[in-house]
């Protein structure tokens, strides 16, 4: 199961002239090996720019992403490594999205495709991450 950060869809579909060719690249390359999925946090980030939910839906369909439930377990593992934040020194008051789609990924054992490597390697070092 291979999990799809909201930075490698948003290059493709904004696009980034930088990252785009490389997103898209691994995405189509991780396709063809394992599922990919998302999850609501991912859905909600990817949402901003489309005025219409039938878009990202039609677009994530055309491209075989499944969006998977937020599980409990992966909840409270994200409030967990939020709360490690905050004591090394994290300044946000809200748990980050990244700490939920880290800890979903964790808690399915998925490798993560994304381009943000420093909290997810901080925070969920387990996670296999697919990276530039």
């Amino acid at each position: 199961m291979i999990f799809v950060d909201s930075n490698i869809l948003l290059d493709i579909w904004a696009p980034d002239p930088v990252w785009a060719p490389w997103s898209q690249t691994m995405l189509r390359r991780m396709a063809v090996q394992d599922q990919l999925v998302i999850n609501p946090i991912i859905y909600a980030e990817i949402s901003i720019q489309y005025s219409v939910q039938f878009v990202v839906d039609t677009l994530l369909k055309e491209m075989g992403i499944l969006v998977l439930d937020l599980p409990n377990d992966a909840s409270f593992m994200a409030g967990k490594a939020f709360r490690q934040y905050r004591k090394q020194g994290g300044p946000r008051t809200n748990v980050l999205p990244d700490f939920f789609i880290g800890a979903h990924a964790a808690v399915l054992g998925a490798t993560l495709l994304t381009r943000d490597t420093r909290r997810y390697s901080t925070y969920f070092p387990s996670i296999p991450l697919i990276t530039p």
